[in-house]
């Protein structure tokens, strides 16, 4: 190699290396930006549930809960509705500590890929927070704020009592804040009245109440009950042969 083809070798060496120190730069600027914006917003998230928590403290905001006329004690709720709402909407409830990292997870892929919060991976834990604390808009900080605040209900209450919250501050539409009020309201029947494919309907109604309530349309309200029909096979809770007898009740 010649001395002319050497210099060019190292003039083009030299400006590699200058531009990968500038990448290493911009990279650690970039990586620096994102933990001082992640904990800006942990901040902020923990402040609105501290805000939250400091004006109404866990244990009276359930009191006030459980004064309610129509308040539903677990023990009194079918166990296949039970069974439909676990599987539809956190079928990891008895495993997690509030939060579940997987669903988290896939949620953050998903909205991530459609650019949208299309997907919030939220348990019931998390769901209880939002409800009774804090807004239904779908921001950054209120989802830290209801991290915060499922760790502080898990640390509270048992898992049966948690679910029993929910089920009671959940709403299934036409104005029924509770599945006592929901089963009265749409089927004139008392929970142990109700078949297993109007427990599975009710299961179904949270997700969207203007959508799914059977006295807005009872097709779009099917159609919601197959789906939880088809978390509860592939969770265990219910046989093909069980489903298909399920799906065939005539519904109202």
């Amino acid at each position: 190699m010649n001395f002319q083809n050497k210099l060019k070798l190292s003039i083009t060496s030299k400006r590699l290396r200058g531009k990968m120190k500038v990448f290493k730069r911009v990279i650690f600027v970039v990586i620096l930006v994102i933990i001082s914006v992640s904990l800006l917003l942990i901040e902020n998230g923990y402040n609105m549930y501290k805000e939250a928590f400091d004006q109404m403290p866990l244990a009276g905001k359930v009191e006030s809960i459980r004064k309610n006329e129509n308040y539903t004690k677990i023990e009194e709720v079918p166990q296949i509705y039970i069974d439909a709402v676990i599987s539809v909407e956190d079928h990891r409830f008895y495993k997690h500590n509030g939060i579940d990292i997987i669903s988290i997870g896939r949620a953050m892929f998903n909205d991530i890929r459609t650019m949208s919060f299309i997907e919030g991976g939220s348990t019931i834990t998390q769901q209880i927070a939002k409800n009774v604390y804090f807004t239904q808009e779908k921001e950054i900080t209120r989802k830290i704020a209801e991290v915060f605040a499922a760790f502080e209900i898990e640390k509270n209450y048992k898992k049966d009592e948690i679910l029993e919250i929910y089920i009671n501050t959940i709403y299934y539409g036409d104005g029924y804040n509770t599945i006592k009020e929901a089963a009265n309201g749409y089927f004139r029947k008392e929970l142990n009245e109700l078949s297993d494919g109007e427990n599975i309907l009710l299961a179904g109604i949270p997700n969207a109440p203007s959508v799914y309530a059977p006295t807005k349309n009872i097709e779009l309200a099917k159609q919601r009950q197959k789906q939880v029909i088809d978390k509860m096979i592939k969770y265990g809770y219910l046989s093909e042969e069980e489903a298909i007898k399920i799906i065939n009740e005539k519904i109202l």
